[in-house]
């Protein structure tokens, strides 16, 4: 007897749709935690709009992983603003609501803490993917389940690398492609939802020390970022994987 969800071939991505899809991913994975929608509001005013929306506390900050945590783990709608994560930092500037600031692109913030010397903290700087400054004026993370954003810019879920490479083979299930993904170190949001959002293409990373230690990312945890439309094809690819006792070919 087959145990994987069906998968419709074609659904509307809307946000409804968008939650089916998250809700079979988590079962052909089993993943632990809940994948995350996360979208960019030029107008606040919109982003105020959103269903369910929470803001963090009024005169707190927090580091963009921290959030994302607390939608993946605690099921929040959050809503975010340069009022609630460092201004002109790596946070605000990976997802476009600000441009990083000299501390940062002087390599002075991270000289002799992630690198020996300013110039190999400015080369870190410089090569790091950010969406343009003032893209954005606020962002939403958001369980897909809830099908609050509709629709998120960006798909996201955590899992291990037996469960990363499994995607990645539903991805190429009916059009094949080599991916090549990217390893800024240190801010590796940059590699994840920061690449994400700026390409609109499917982007893994290696969780940095700070998503670790501030966002309690497990040891074991890798993050994949992709559009809706991506996670639509890894899904469907990944479903037709299985053979019929529910086990991959």
């Amino acid at each position: 007897m087959n145990d994987a969800p069906a998968v419709a071939s074609t659904p509307t991505l809307d946000a409804k749709a968008i939650a089916e899809l998250a809700e079979q991913l988590s079962q052909l994975l089993r993943l632990r935690t809940l994948p995350i929608g996360m979208r960019g509001f030029a107008d606040l005013e919109a982003m105020a709009n959103v269903p369910g929306l929470r803001r963090p506390p009024r005169g707190k900050t927090f580091s963009t992983c921290q959030l994302v945590t607390q939608a993946r783990m605690a099921g929040f709608t959050l809503g975010i603003t340069t009022e609630n994560v460092p201004s002109f930092s790596s946070c605000s500037s990976v997802i476009g609501l600000d441009a990083p600031g000299e501390i940062y692109t002087s390599g002075r913030k991270m000289e002799g803490v992630w690198f020996e010397n300013r110039d190999a903290a400015a080369a870190h700087q410089a090569g790091m993917s950010r969406v343009a400054p003032g893209t954005y004026q606020g962002m939403v993370v958001s369980p897909l389940r809830s099908a609050r954003l509709d629709p998120p810019d960006i798909c996201l879920f955590y899992g291990n690398p037996a469960q990363m490479i499994l995607f990645i083979n539903g991805l190429q299930w009916k059009n094949y492609q080599r991916y090549d993904f990217s390893i800024t170190g240190e801010s590796a949001c940059a590699d994840s939802w920061g690449h994400a959002l700026k390409t609109r293409k499917v982007s893994l990373s290696i969780p940095c020390y700070a998503e670790r230690r501030y966002g309690g990312v497990a040891d074991d945890e890798m993050l994949m970022a992709c559009p809706p439309e991506d996670l639509q094809r890894a899904v469907t690819g990944l479903a037709r994987t299985r053979d019929p006792a529910g086990n991959t070919v």
